[in-house]
């Protein structure tokens, strides 16, 4: 049953191409390229997955990707090889590292910070401040020179 999900998948996924010259002639092949084509990012686009997009760049990885794996690399050696390449910018979901953990962290830890600096401003009582005698004869003498 499996089999035959994979072989109607690779069929539907080479019917979806769009150049037949492009295709891969093993159905495995193809569909396995098809599911890394879903999961790289379009570099003009950068919001499309190279399946998706239509710019000569993603035709370019397109092709790219079926050469690595027509050259028997496996998913992971063919992410690694585009990571390489092109930075981990490349694939749609980046793996977790404790760099992308601090880029995303940041933004969240700065805003906690900020809240709490302004709830602690917000609780510690201000004492009214009291003018000095001489403060005082200054603000009176000021006054005066204003009224005249």
């Amino acid at each position: 049953m499996k089999k035959l999900l994979l072989l109607l998948a690779a069929v539907f996924c080479m019917a979806a191409a769009s150049d037949p010259a492009e295709r891969l002639p093993d159905p495995g092949q193809e569909a396995r390229a098809r599911a890394i084509f879903a999961q790289v990012r379009c570099l003009v686009c950068q919001n499309e997955s190279i399946d998706d997009s239509q710019a000569e760049l993603a035709g370019d990885l397109r092709r790219l990707v079926r050469d690595q794996i027509a050259a028997g690399k496996s998913d992971g050696q063919v992410k690694t090889y585009l990571t390489d390449r092109y930075g981990e910018f490349v694939l749609l979901k980046p793996a977790f590292s404790w760099g992308n953990g601090a880029l995303w962290g940041a933004p969240f830890l700065v805003v906690t910070l900020g809240l709490l600096l302004w709830l602690r401003n917000l609780r510690t009582p201000r004492p009214d401040a009291e003018l000095s005698q001489d403060e005082a004869a200054r603000v009176a003498d000021l006054a005066d020179k204003d009224q005249t």
